[in-house]
């Protein structure tokens, strides 16, 4: 067989793991390296993730070259929530060679079945609050922040190695400026409400805040599918590896009565300035970036969460919730001179909430797809 696969424990040498990338999008133009440090951080042992998963890196090797990558983790608190037996893989990247996708995936689930997993599942790194899919509509535009890419034809190998697809989902572009009458309505609605009051995230007591946003999310978000309630650590990590990059503008907090009710935030994205650090924010990467980041400006940003707890949702006085932050949130890119945003993702059986950024005039321009088959 021409194609090796070599695995890097969590805590080993992930250059091959990162590297691999320049041979795969090297003809690319819309592809964006992440930056390795992100990457490192998230497949460390001492993540918060691991310390309720287990995981492993795997990298192929054809006659010699680095020709892909990917990862396979086991994440518990899935297995007690809908005790289904399925593992997952994520950081899917491959050169056009069935044989080469097909050995990492099967290698994958082979240290997935190891393991007691009946089922792979992927790509998904490393939650359904991270990048979630492969890229299958879309491929002439960079990705966004913390949104994955891929080349034409992964989605293809991926089917060619026995898998099939189960969900789809949608990545909205929106142009920041006019505001449809029907948007403006629901947020009048809920702003001449004296019970309720909004506010940015406080930057100076983000730990707080970043508690008060996990607990709607975790409200909001909990009947949707595949959703495992993030804990407390992994959300402020989270929190602390955005601080340097979040614009407090770009959030909302909404409160009832005193109580958090609903939120949006939004990160500015962080891709369209680092396409020439090739991944690397040392020694001259991380002062472009802030240089880019705090001085320039970002030209656009992504909407990253909204939620909206579930005893609020179906109170006919603050059915105009979502509108409210939909408009706050393009004021707010408006004012910063953002040209415009992406909200994403979205299930495609999430009705509601497509149907309200349609509404707003949202319009799709990204699909990515999961993929499942037994083990």
């Amino acid at each position: 067989m021409s194609v090796e696969v070599r695995e890097i424990p969590l805590g080993g040498d992930l250059k091959p793991f990162l590297d691999v990338v320049e041979s795969i999008y090297r003809d690319d133009p819309s592809y964006v390296r992440p930056l390795d440090l992100d990457i490192k951080s998230r497949l460390a042992r001492n993540h918060p993730y691991f310390r309720h998963a287990e995981g492993t890196n795997f990298v192929a090797f054809h006659r010699g070259r680095p020709a892909g990558r990917l990862t396979a983790h086991i994440n518990r608190l899935h297995q007690e929530r809908y005790k289904d037996d399925v593992g997952f893989f994520g950081f899917f990247d491959t050169v056009d060679d069935a044989e080469v996708a097909r050995c990492l995936i099967d290698r994958a689930a082979e240290w997935l079945g190891a393991r007691g997993l009946k089922r792979i599942r992927g790509p998904l790194t490393l939650n359904m609050a991270e990048e979630v899919g492969c890229l299958v509509e879309g491929f002439d535009t960079p990705p966004m922040l913390l949104m994955p890419h891929h080349r034409w034809y992964q989605g293809g190998l991926i089917e060619h190695a026995g898998l099939g697809a189960i969900r789809d989902f949608y990545a909205w572009r929106y142009t920041v400026g006019d505001v449809p009458p029907r948007a403006l309505r629901g947020h009048e609605s809920i702003k001449n409400l004296p019970e309720v009051s909004v506010r940015t995230v406080d930057m100076k007591n983000l730990k707080r805040d970043v508690h008060t946003l996990l607990d709607i999310y975790q409200d909001a978000w909990d009947d949707s599918w595949g959703f495992v309630r993030l804990t407390t650590e992994e959300a402020e990590k989270a929190g602390e590896d955005m601080k340097l990059i979040a614009i407090p503008e770009l959030t909302r907090i909404i409160d009832i009565d005193g109580e958090p009710a609903a939120m949006a935030y939004a990160l500015p994205n962080i891709n369209e300035m680092i396409g020439d650090l090739n991944g690397k924010v040392f020694p001259v990467g991380l002062p472009k970036l802030l240089y880019r980041l705090k001085v320039k400006g970002p030209q656009t940003a992504r909407l990253v969460g909204l939620g909206i707890k579930k005893k609020y949702r179906n109170v006919r006085k603050y059915a105009g919730l979502s509108a409210y932050l939909y408009v706050e949130m393009n004021r707010a890119g408006a004012s910063l001179g953002l040209k415009w945003g992406e909200l994403s993702y979205t299930d495609e059986q999430n009705g509601p909430v497509n149907v309200g950024i349609k509404m707003m005039g949202g319009q799709i321009y990204k699909r990515y797809r999961l993929y499942e088959r037994a083990i």
